[in-house]
């Protein structure tokens, strides 16, 4: 599970994810927490599948609040450039999102995938 989601990162443009300590760490919690929630005996493929989203979109909140976020651009794109008293207008509301709120959609994309978690749940006496 580790190294897919180091691929999946890679594949977003993290590619040092790869040697990264917080990714097994992350990984490995998200795995105790997919079993604590579904009571799996084991990680099948697709539950598999599931866990490795929602480790990565853990990881990549982790490394955006923590302001360690490499590999991805969060500033806005200049709209408008004045030099004379210096004034910098951003495109910020103006039919797109902003890098940031493009990236905070994906984790949140990410992080929804815990709903499909019911589907493998299991009862324990």
């Amino acid at each position: 599970m580790y190294e897919k989601a180091a691929d999946l990162l890679a594949a977003l443009g993290i590619a040092a994810a790869e040697d990264d300590p917080l990714l097994y760490a992350v990984v490995r919690n998200t795995e105790f927490r997919v079993w604590n929630e579904t009571n799996a005996i084991s990680m099948t493929e697709d539950l598999e599948s599931i866990a490795v989203y929602l480790a990565v979109g853990e990881y990549l909140k982790c490394k955006k609040v923590c302001g360690q976020l490499t590999g991805i651009v969060l500033t806005p794109e200049v709209k408008r450039l004045k030099e004379g008293d210096t004034e910098i207008q951003y495109a910020i509301g103006e039919g797109s999102l902003t890098p940031e709120q493009r990236l905070d959609q994906m984790i949140d994309w990410f992080q929804k995938r815990n709903r499909e978690l019911y589907k493998f749940r299991r009862l324990v006496w």
